[in-house]
């Protein structure tokens, strides 16, 4: 079984032939500058990368939790280019009940629809079944969010139902959240169905 302990966590690294993932670090700061400008991408997180000093605080806070074992907090890489992508996260991780979120994803312009995401959710979802022997992870969105909420049902992601008045958005919204899953019984059909796997 695979480590879920903040150093196991830490030493991650997931590829296939489309995307690597591994732990994001200060050496990515190049490649995401020339991603996180575009305001398109934060339109529905609770916070935006807008300036360098927005930037340095993701990176920075990416890094912490990294360390800290709160998230684990990946570049998403393109094996086609070689270039970081985008970022996804592992978190709220809990070990005992065998439960984690993927989250916090967010993929640049040129990257989305080229496949990458969905090599990338597989890479998780995989690690999450198969070697951490997870029975339960989850996703969450905004609940105006339809893209978001297309893509974890073409994943084949349940959903579970919305939180309401979940927490704040920037320029103060009170934002619904919708929240899904996928069960470790649920896994291989999905697997096999949506990943060709």
């Amino acid at each position: 079984m695979a480590d879920w302990t903040p150093a196991g966590l830490r030493a991650l690294v997931l590829e296939n032939d489309v995307a690597r993932l591994r732990r994001l670090t200060i050496d990515d700061k190049p490649d995401l500058e020339r991603l996180v400008y575009d305001p398109e991408i934060w339109e529905y997180f609770v916070a935006r990368i807008t300036d360098e000093a927005s930037l340095n605080a993701f990176i920075e806070q990416a890094i912490h939790d990294s360390l800290a074992g709160t998230r684990m907090v990946f570049a998403i890489v393109d094996k086609a280019s070689g270039r970081v992508a985008g970022s996804t996260a592992f978190g709220n991780i809990a070990p005992a009940d065998r439960r984690l979120e993927i989250g916090w994803s967010w993929l640049g312009r040129d990257f989305r629809g080229t496949g990458v995401n969905k090599a990338a959710k597989f890479l998780l979802l995989e690690h999450c079944f198969t070697a951490m022997e997870a029975e339960r992870v989850e996703f969450k969105t905004d609940i105006l969010n339809e893209r978001a909420k297309r893509g974890l049902e073409s994943i084949g992601a349940k959903q579970d139902g919305v939180m309401r008045s979940f927490n704040v958005m920037p320029g103060g919204r009170r934002r619904d959240a919708v929240f899904y899953s996928i069960l470790k019984h649920e896994w291989p059909e999905v697997r096999a169905e949506r990943f060709g796997a």
